[in-house]
This record gives structure tokens, sequence and C-alpha cells, in this order.
């Protein structure tokens, strides 16, 4: 098969577009999702939940956060293990949860989470039977009857009913009906999940590759390990060399074509730091040559750019940091700084300040800017 040589420009180009970031914008919510196959259900909120954020870049300030909520009630859409993904490919997880917690021998970390369930099968009745009789519901409203805790040095400590709701979830036992606020429902899964028929497990993870390449347009065939979704494509798509970079890549070949034969047409974005073209910081760092780090965790003094900085995306690069917050008891958005990582021209002033008021007017805020 022929190694694709791509340029580094031709492969940023490549991955906006797959991430659909240029012009003109998509009009469809459920056409985004399909293409990014994934949306990160995170509540962080120091200007919008990621989910919002991450539409509100692609379709505009048409997106309204109700819409999201309607295709999640109306189940077109799925939020599963922290991710929210059209219904229709659940049957692609669902040999998955039927082999939980894992097919082969397994790592210490599989056989303790099956034997942590199984000590605590009592509690997981418990809530099964909950469910079924008043379901949806939250967590703190579910009983706590287990007998072993769950231990952690992070946040889930001892929070037994959590942890069990989602393995539960790996299990394809239970599953979010919606939320609340930033509160998951759940229920039954049988209630929840469309019945398609399951697809095998080595097929299932073929497409699954396919599809994340398909979002990405280039991507390493290998990467480290994610929790959640990987970050590479195994064999999906053709095989690939990016100028200057090491390592197997692949690229989807149909994008590539599109790239070639059309220039991209970009725009000036702002994207949520978790938004999937800079969320494999070693990808972002190849290909863009952006540093960049989610600095929410680290003390205020010490911080380079901001609490939740949003990467600056025009055209094919990524530019710079907006350094904002949303105070809504103040009714503003507060833009504390725009960290340039290269000169601005006028022209990229100009669109980078439009997306800015765009951003404000979304979110219904007045502008605050340094030195108002």
């Amino acid at each position: 098969m022929r190694i694709h040589e791509l340029t580094r420009a031709e492969a940023r180009a490549v991955a906006v577009r797959a991430q659909l970031l240029d012009r003109p914008r998509p009009q469809s919510l459920l056409d985004v999702v399909r293409q990014l196959t994934l949306l990160q259900a995170d509540q962080t909120a120091a200007v919008a939940p990621n989910a919002d954020l991450v539409l509100w870049s692609r379709l505009g300030s048409a997106y309204r956060p109700a819409d999201l909520e309607a295709a999640v009630g109306d189940q077109a859409l799925l939020e599963l293990q922290g991710m929210i993904r059209p219904a229709e490919d659940l049957a692609l997880f669902r040999a998955d949860m039927a082999d939980w917690p894992g097919r082969g021998e397994l790592l210490d970390w599989q056989e303790y989470r099956r034997d942590w369930v199984e000590a605590n099968r009592g509690c997981r009745l418990d809530i099964m039977r909950r469910l079924r009789s008043d379901g949806p519901l939250p967590a703190r409203e579910l009983p706590d009857t287990c007998e072993l805790r769950w231990p952690s040095s992070g946040w889930s400590n001892d929070r037994n009913v959590l942890k069990m709701l989602e393995l539960m979830e790996a299990r394809g036992e239970v599953a979010v009906a919606g939320r609340d606020g930033r509160e998951r429902l759940w229920d039954l899964a049988e209630r929840i999940f469309p019945d398609d028929e399951v697809v095998p497990a080595g097929e299932a993870a073929r497409i699954r590759a396919q599809r994340r390449l398909r979002a990405l347009g280039v991507a390493r065939a290998r990467g480290a390990q994610q929790p959640a979704e990987p970050v590479d494509v195994a064999e999906a798509g053709e095989p690939a060399v990016v100028e200057g970079l090491r390592g197997r890549w692949r690229v989807d070949p149909a994008q590539l074509a599109a790239v070639r034969e059309r220039p991209l047409a970009g725009r000036a974005v702002l994207l949520s730091p978790l938004d999937r073209l800079v969320f494999d910081r070693k990808r972002m760092a190849e290909l863009f040559e952006f540093e960049y780090q989610l600095e929410m965790y680290k003390p205020a003094a010490k911080r380079r750019w901001g609490y939740w900085a949003m990467p600056i995306l025009y055209g094919d690069r990524l530019v710079g940091k907006l350094d904002a917050t949303a105070d809504r008891r103040a009714g503003v958005l507060r833009v504390d700084a725009v960290h340039r990582d290269v000169p601005f021209t006028k022209a990229m002033t100009a669109a980078v300040d439009r997306e800015i008021a765009d951003l404000a007017a979304w979110l219904r805020l007045n502008l605050d800017l340094p030195g108002d």
C-alpha cells in the first residue's frame, strides 16, 4: 500500500477540516456529533461546559444548550462513560460490556474492580431494584449498602454508589437517562439503550478506529493508553509520514484528497481545552507546534495562561490563548488576557475579537475587556 507523504501544513489542514472547524459551518447538531464521534461531558463551567463549547465552536450562536439536552432526552444521543455519542454507536460497545471487566488475562486493576463489584453484589441489586421502581434517579437518592468501601486517594474515595453506578454502566446494566443541572440521572440500561444487534468485539474495535480517524483526519497508529477514548487509530485509513516527524501515522485518504484538491477555508475559532483538536497534547505539539497546558489544577500564582485558557485557532494554526471567565452573577464575560503566540495581523485581531464578542453574546453576557 502506498505511504502518503504529508507536509505539516497538509496534516494540520486535514485535522482542522476533519473536526469541522473550517468554512462553511455545519448546520446540524446530530451531524456534528456523528462526525466528531463524541462530546466529552465535562461539566467545568469557567466559560461553559465542554460539550456546549465544542458545539458552539462548530455551529455558532445558533446553537443552544437546550438543543443538546433535547437530543439526549430523545435518545438520539447517549451519554456513555462520560462521553456523549450517537445512539447508533452503542452497538459498537455492547460486546465490551458483555465481556466486562476485559478479555483474556486481566490486569490487576481489572481484577480489583471485578472483585469489588462481586463483594458488593447486594448493593448492586439494591440499586437495580430502586431504579426499576423509581428511576431515573440521581446517585444521591440511591441506597449505599456496600459492605466493602471504595478506597481512593482522589475525589472518588468512599463514593460507593457513584463508583458502583459507573462500573454497572461499564457492564451495560445502568445508563445515564439525562441530567438535572450537572447531576447525572441514572436508570436501567434496558430503558435507555436502543435494542440494536451487538457488533462482535473485533469488528467493533475496527469500526471505532475508522470513525476515530474520520474525526481526527490524521493520527498516530499507536499512542498512550487513555481511560475513555483512545487517541490512536491502529490500522484505520492508510499509512502516512508527516514532514519532520517520526513514527507511524495514519491518514484518512478521502480527507487528504479533499485538502489537496480544495485549500482549507479557515477561520478564527475559540476552542475548549478539551476539544479533540487539542485533546491529544502530543499530537497537538507535533502538528501545530503549540505549547499548551490546562492550568486549572495549578495554584493561581503559577499559571501562565489562565484557569481555563481557550486555545485560539486561526486557519490551520494555533496562534494563542484566550483567558476568560464567565461571571454570571455580574453578567459579564471577563477577558483577562489574549495571549498571542505569534504576532497578530489586523485581520487576525479583528477575527479573534469578533469570536470573543460572539462568545459573550451566545452566553448572554456583556463583554468585559482589559482596561474597560
